[in-house]
């Protein structure tokens, strides 16, 4: 068994590595309808995913107390630096029980500059995005068809996940 299969086998069962272990984001062999369960943004607004349709959307699912969600938060706040835009947003989806504060104390913390904030309920959002462990990052599609996920921590900052993306940024519908 090669190394990539064997990270990405740790990854589907949810197990959280170092960053740089993990593989590229799994694909799905065809797109897949998406739940939208409800959150807010952090001025309090109401949105769901139908907000960022025509964006390619890189959600992550995390939360503070979560030691991989936290290392990989950076990586997220450089990838949004470097690829957001009208055609890219990269979604970081809070599921703190304890509401926007502590996701904004966390920002402050460790100079997250380039994400917006975002929380939902945290039973929800984990049964409609059908998320296994933390954290849970899934690429929609233009048209909000999930086109694949990956379960634990990314260095999403990486020349190969920065390839990646560009790759569905450049593709129009």
């Amino acid at each position: 068994m090669k190394r990539r299969e064997l990270m990405a086998g740790i990854a589907a069962l949810g197990i959280a590595l170092p960053a740089q272990a993990l593989p590229l984001m799994r694909l799905h062999d065809s797109p897949r309808e998406m739940l939208s369960p409800p959150f807010v943004d952090g001025t309090g607004r109401d949105l769901t995913l139908e907000n960022f349709r025509g964006r390619v959307v890189l959600l992550n699912i995390w939360a503070t107390w979560c030691v991989p969600c936290r290392e990989e938060m950076p990586t997220l706040d450089a990838l949004q630096s470097r690829l957001g835009g009208d055609d890219f947003h990269v979604l970081p989806l809070s599921i703190d029980r304890a509401g926007l504060k502590v996701v904004r104390r966390f920002y402050d913390e460790i100079r997250i500059q380039h994400l917006d904030m975002y929380l939902a309920d945290s039973t929800r959002a984990m049964l409609a995005f059908g998320a296994l462990g933390l954290p849970t990052t899934v690429l929609i599609g233009r048209d909000g068809k999930e086109l694949g996920r990956l379960v634990g921590p990314a260095e999403w900052d990486s020349p190969e996940i920065i390839s990646q993306m560009q790759t569905f940024i450049n593709e129009k519908e």
